[in-house]
């Protein structure tokens, strides 16, 4: 898991949305419903409701398709007479890297939290009907959704063999070829998802609601109503099929049917090496918005008959949904086909010196193939250790490519 998420994050993605979003600044709230006369009826209604709503939405489909061939074989010396045959051929290297980097999301959100908060219902006449009401709401809704479809089809081809130096006449006959290696790296990273919410250590203010000295018979009421509401849903789907079909061949040569002198075939070193690495659906979510903190309510030095009451409810929700829609799935297929060949040679049915032999002298044939898969990954709080990497300064500017159908899911959650 170390070694994904580093690899996640620390790709710059070619399809990337980031979002930074900084709250309002906590400013202090003052109500007084105070010095009014006999028998007044006064009313106050606050109500500060601040909403951030983020929705981002990836939609990426990769096909590759790529045919690489690199061959120095396919030669003839054929039918020759008088004087030595060779065929001497180079180095044949195919080399292929396919890097996908798509779909991610980074929404850092700070929190939008109330400073100090004063209600007073204070020095108001007898039979005064007062009543303040107060009511806060901050709501924080981060959306975000991943889809990736990747194809990559690589076919790789090295080739210094399949030569021929047949029927030939007078001296000697060498065959000798060089290396043929194949190399294949392909890398797909899709779908990661990092929320943060807060975590800049800001807390709210602190909450003092007072009825003191209030006339004869007076009727005063103070309400209180906090909520505050953190949604995140993060999402992935993403499919990976690779194909790989690699070949190395220094082999299939051809020595046969000569007349006069040695027969020898040498070849070189066949070598394919296949790295295929899959980090796919990765979501991160941290908040951290403190709670509100020294509620100071007081009823007193009222005068005789007063009806007071102080109502006061506090509610902090948080809603953490990492696969809203249809979770983290992964569909990974590896298919890998290699070949690293030096044999199929022959040296036959020649006729040389009597103190000569036929033969034949191969390279070392060798196949690697890699293949890791990681993905599906939900992290929430501290993530084990992981640090979040430092966003970039950004200006706010961004394009927002939705599919519909995600589109219209993310809506509906957002009421």
């Amino acid at each position: 898991m170390t070694k994904f998420t580093k690899k996640l994050f620390a790709a710059a993605s070619a399809s990337a949305m980031f979002l930074s979003i900084v709250g309002p600044v906590a400013a202090e709230t003052s109500i007084e419903v105070t010095g009014n006369g006999y028998n007044s009826d006064n009313t106050a209604v606050v109500t500060q409701t601040n909403t951030t709503n983020v929705i981002q939405s990836n939609s990426a489909t990769v096909v590759n398709h790529i045919d690489a061939d690199a061959d120095t074989g396919d030669n003839d010396a054929n039918y020759n007479t008088g004087g030595s045959t060779g065929i001497v051929t180079g180095n044949a290297l195919t080399d292929v890297n396919v890097v996908n980097e798509l779909n991610r999301n980074v929404a850092s959100v700070d929190c939008c939290v109330p400073g100090d908060t004063e209600v007073e219902i204070s020095g108001n006449g007898a039979e005064s009907d007062n009543d303040a009401v107060l009511i806060q709401a901050n709501t924080t809704n981060v959306y975000q959704d991943n889809w990736a479809w990747v194809k990559n089809k690589v076919d790789a081809d090295a080739d210094t063999g399949d030569n021929d130096a047949n029927y030939n006449t007078g001296g000697d006959v060498v065959v000798s070829t060089g290396n043929a290696k194949t190399y294949v790296d392909v890398a797909t990273t899709a779908n990661s998802n990092l929320a943060l919410v807060g975590g800049n250590g800001a807390q709210a203010g602190g909450v003092s609601a007072l009825i003191t000295g209030n006339g004869y018979n007076a009727d005063s009421d103070l309400t209180l109503t906090h909520v505050k509401t953190i949604n995140i849903a993060q999402d992935n789907w993403a499919w990976v099929d690779n194909h790989v079909d690699a070949e190395a061949e220094t082999g299939d040569n051809d020595a046969n049917y000569n007349t006069g002198g040695d027969a020898a075939i040498l070849t070189g070193n066949a070598l394919t090496d296949i790295d295929i690495d899959n980090h796919v659906n990765f979501n991160a979510a941290d908040v951290d918005c403190g709670c509100l903190f020294d509620l100071d309510a007081k009823i007193g030095a009222n005068g005789a008959d007063t009806d007071n009451d102080i109502l006061a409810a506090f509610i902090d929700s948080l809603y953490i949904d990492q696969g809203f829609l249809y979770g983290n799935i992964a569909s990974l297929s590896n298919h890998v086909d290699t070949d690293s060949d030096t044999g199929e040679n022959d040296v036959e049915k020649n006729t040389g010196l009597p103190e000569g032999d036929p033969f034949v002298l191969t390279g070392d044939s060798a196949s690697y193939v890699d293949v890791e898969n990681s993905g599906n990954v939900n992290l929430y709080g501290d993530f084990g250790g992981f640090h979040m990497p430092e966003l970039p300064e950004l200006d706010l500017q961004f394009s927002l490519s939705l599919n519909w159908s995600h589109l219209l899911g993310l809506l509906s959650l957002l009421g």
